[in-house]
């Protein structure tokens, strides 16, 4: 059973910043991918920043230069520094893991961190 449980979410002002955690747990293959999205109320999910097990690193173009993924293989985690937040920063923020095993893809989800971008 492969649990991811996120931390970090809240209010904060334009142009503040704030930090999201998320731990994995249980059985997740060693090559891996984890990562953030984000749904805003009456729209799709949409990858926010992703790094792999390899080192690879994806941010969405909205993101780029203010959000900084990285991740504590020792600890299983994987943060996003969010800096320079907007208002369409608001969202639900997830996490994910990503692996494939035996030709067959797997995803996790946390539960989900509200970010409230707000004056």
């Amino acid at each position: 059973q492969v649990q991811l449980v996120e931390s970090g979410g809240g209010l904060a002002q334009p142009g503040g910043s704030l930090r999201l955690s998320c731990v994995a747990s249980g059985r997740i293959f060693s090559h891996n991918t984890m990562g953030w999205y984000r749904q805003a109320p009456g729209k799709e999910r949409e990858l926010v920043a992703t790094g792999s097990s390899g080192g690879s690193i994806d941010y969405a173009d909205s993101v780029k230069g203010r959000f900084t993924i990285s991740r504590d293989f020792a600890k299983n985690t994987v943060y996003l520094q969010m800096n320079s937040l907007k208002p369409e920063d608001s969202a639900v923020y997830y996490c994910n893991v990503h692996y494939r095993r035996l030709s067959k893809d797997y995803d996790h989800w946390g539960q989900g961190t509200q970010v409230t971008i707000s004056s």
